[in-house]
């Protein structure tokens, strides 16, 4: 996570192939949930971090730099593509029908794997992105910027290109053993 971008605008069409091949994450019965809102003009980066971080808190924010990112990208999620995809014939079976059919919620495993794959993109092109949350701001970025009714905000990820940071909090936090993570049950 770089937390230290550069003003300097990305043009369009870059962000346009990073976002078409992130996209092409796997997708539960192919519902295709995501949705990108892509802010990338100064007015419409003003108007997220005005609120999501009121003036009165952006003196003391630690990652003043972060504010620069010249592309805000929301990545959302829409359950009720999910569920219409569910009562389609083909998959009616499932008896994956309402959001309370769902015993582990697809739609945000796979914005999941469609934002690691946009990390991985944005890396992989020279640029710098940060990952983090909408939390309480959802409701009030929703009303902001007029977006459809029923879509989650999953992330938000800032994008531009990179300059000197310095390291988060959790840098320093050990990665846990592989041994710990990789397991392998024995035949009974």
């Amino acid at each position: 996570m770089i937390r230290a971008l550069s003003a300097e605008p990305i043009p369009a069409e870059v962000i346009n192939r990073l976002l078409d091949t992130a996209r092409r994450a796997p997708s539960a019965g192919n519902s295709q949930g995501v949705t990108f809102v892509v802010l990338d003009r100064p007015e419409l980066t003003r108007l997220y971090w005005n609120t999501t971080l009121p003036q009165p808190r952006r003196v003391s924010f630690r990652w003043q730099k972060l504010l620069d990112a010249p592309v805000l990208i929301l990545v959302m999620t829409d359950p009720s593509r999910y569920t219409d995809r569910y009562r389609q014939p083909d998959k009616v079976t499932s008896g994956r029908t309402t959001i309370d059919d769902w015993p582990v919620p697809y739609w945000w495993v796979d914005t999941g794997a469609v934002i690691q794959n946009l990390l991985l993109l944005v890396t992989e092109s020279g640029l710098g992105a940060c990952l983090f949350g909408p939390f309480d701001h959802e409701p009030a970025l929703i009303a902001a910027f007029d977006l459809p009714p029923g879509r989650r905000i999953t992330a938000t990820i800032a994008v531009g290109q990179t300059l000197e940071d310095e390291p988060g909090r959790s840098f320093h936090q050990a990665r846990r053993p592989i041994s710990e993570i990789i397991v392998r049950p024995k035949p009974s």
